[in-house]
């Protein structure tokens, strides 16, 4: 209570002083900084306004994207020629209805499947000089999913009615081949040839060579031999001629006949006789040494 009567009573008390005038507000110096400032301020928001309506009609923004790329219900989409210049991840990418989708590179297109790690399962690589594919199988089917060509590590498997190599010096196979059909195109010759090494044909069922339009040659440069082990071997012709056959010794005060008899040696060797009143194979046995 003393404390206001104390200051009520000062309040009333009159002051011998003028009235004091204090002046509110900026001047001077201080002044002209703060509009110069303002100004300064207003102009780099109309720049700044500006330049972003200029990009914006540069950059071709509108409410479904920016210039050929579209934001749709099922993701982005993309029109004209693209150029990406750092990696490209998507889910899906394909091309509009009715029209190709073009991957060009200067150098090669590489396409990499990758696991939850991170690390490359299959790989296709498309360079200038060759395309290479990585992966521990390869397939090639038809639209129907019918196997066409297969390949891994362990065999390669040709799943097509028919394997036609068209190379003018034919097909090298540096091992064994298993087929159950060797055929040639129509009005063409099928050549079995090994030029260092021998030719093997072996089945368990049987071997048939057959030519219905034209003759069948074996060749060779020492020794063709025909064995069966628990069968026999059947020469089933009209005419079966031996020209080069050795033939035995005759005697040459008897007429000279043109007829001769096959005869076989101890070792397997086949020659002719002349033919006689009897068997004249004994006679030329000197042709079996």
């Amino acid at each position: 209570m003393p404390q206001e009567q104390y200051t009520h009573h000062r309040s009333t008390m009159p002051s011998s002083e003028g009235p004091q005038v204090y002046k509110v507000g900026i001047y001077g110096w201080r002044k002209r900084c703060l509009y110069f400032f303002v100004l300064l301020l207003m102009i780099l928001i109309l720049v700044n306004l500006a330049m972003t309506i200029w990009i914006l009609k540069v950059m071709n923004f509108t409410i479904d994207g920016m210039g050929n790329l579209r934001i749709t219900e099922e993701g982005l989409k993309l029109e004209g020629v693209s150029e990406f210049l750092q990696p490209l991840y998507a889910k899906e990418i394909q091309s509009r209805p009715g029209n190709a989708l073009y991957f060009k590179s200067a150098r090669n297109v590489t396409v990499n499947i990758l696991n939850d790690q991170t690390k490359v399962l299959t790989q296709l690589i498309t360079g200038p000089k060759a395309i290479e594919a990585y992966g521990k199988k390869f397939e090639v089917k038809t639209v129907s999913g019918k196997l066409l060509f297969s390949a891994d590590n362990n065999e390669v498997v040709v799943g097509a009615e028919r394997l036609r190599v068209l190379g003018a010096e034919g097909t090298v196979f540096p091992k064994s081949i298993e087929t159950p059909n060797v055929r040639a195109d129509p009005f063409k010759e099928l050549r079995l040839e090994s030029p260092t090494r021998s030719l093997v044909m072996e089945a368990p069922k049987g071997v048939e060579i057959n030519a219905e339009a034209g003759n069948m040659e074996a060749t060779c440069r020492t020794e063709l031999r025909l064995e069966s082990k628990d069968g026999e071997i059947k020469l089933d012709a009209a005419k079966i001629k031996l020209p080069r056959l050795p033939h035995g010794s005759y005697t040459p005060t008897g007429t000279r006949q043109k007829v001769f008899e096959i005869c076989v040696c101890a070792n397997g060797r086949l020659f002719l006789s002349q033919a006689g009143t009897g068997s004249t194979c004994q006679i030329n046995t000197s042709v079996c040494l």
